[in-house]
């Protein structure tokens, strides 16, 4: 049986985001089925109202996978809020998780709301939720997200302006994702399979400590790329796929 990979993206991003990574993962994974369903408020779903629970995007993702004829047990690689999500769905469904990798993310109770979101970014984002536009918007992300692009990679921003264009996150379900996240708890101990939680050493999003923190805890697998920013995928997806590759071969 082929393993079934379901990659989950963070708040307001959606499947093609994660950009090339896919097929890198795929390289890695030879005979691995690669699916990247978008959350309810984002891309292909982005005239429906995000969730305001992290629970509500679980169910959304498990009927879109058995729509497309995809059973469990699923590999789940997550991102961000994407890393709740999946958290959430290894707890309640553990028998549908048959590993996790949770990249760049962070929950309560172990890690505070300032690393969660680090304090140096509020004034910007509070600028762009007053002020800004959409190319402003997608300028901010990236420079939030990427240590590799974020100095300027304008052809990317102009890419995702597109992508924001076709499908256009409402400010209100940007604000619903977000307080899905501030509500979201993780569990007291680790669900019941192998998990891998990835980091980011220069992320300016989310401190990764945040990341550090939940793996000492939870007593998983764990590794730091030095260089690489929030969106890890984007900025080392090569590294990402070979060390996922490594932990597969040795937790199997």
């Amino acid at each position: 049986m082929t393993d079934t990979w379901v990659l989950l993206r963070g708040l307001m991003r959606e499947q093609r985001h994660w950009g090339d990574f896919p097929a890198t993962l795929g390289a890695a994974l030879p005979g691995a089925t690669i699916v990247t369903p978008d959350l309810p408020g984002n891309g292909q779903r982005h005239a429906m109202d995000s969730a305001t629970r992290v629970c509500a995007m679980v169910e959304c993702c498990r009927q879109d996978l058995l729509a497309r004829g995809l059973k469990p047990p699923y590999r789940l690689l997550a991102l961000s809020l994407g890393g709740m999500v999946a958290v959430e769905w290894a707890s309640r469904y553990p028998h549908e998780i048959a590993s996790c990798v949770l990249i760049n993310t962070s929950m309560r109770p172990y890690s505070p709301f300032y690393r969660r979101l680090r304090w140096q970014n509020y004034p910007a984002l509070l600028r762009q939720l007053l002020l800004g536009n959409q190319a402003s918007q997608e300028a901010l992300i990236l420079r939030l997200t990427s240590c590799r692009h974020g100095a300027g990679n304008a052809a990317l921003v102009q890419q995702w302006l597109k992508y924001q264009q076709q499908y256009p996150v409402t400010r209100r379900n940007a604000l619903r994702q977000l307080l899905s996240a501030a509500r979201f708890r993780a569990p007291a101990s680790c669900p019941p399979m192998p998990m891998l939680v990835l980091a980011g050493g220069q992320d300016r999003l989310v401190d990764p400590a945040c990341s550090q923190q939940l793996a000492q805890a939870w007593r998983t697998a764990y590794a730091n790329h030095p260089e690489a920013g929030h969106d890890l995928p984007l900025d080392q997806p090569g590294w990402v796929a070979q060390t996922v590759k490594r932990w597969i071969a040795t937790s199997s």
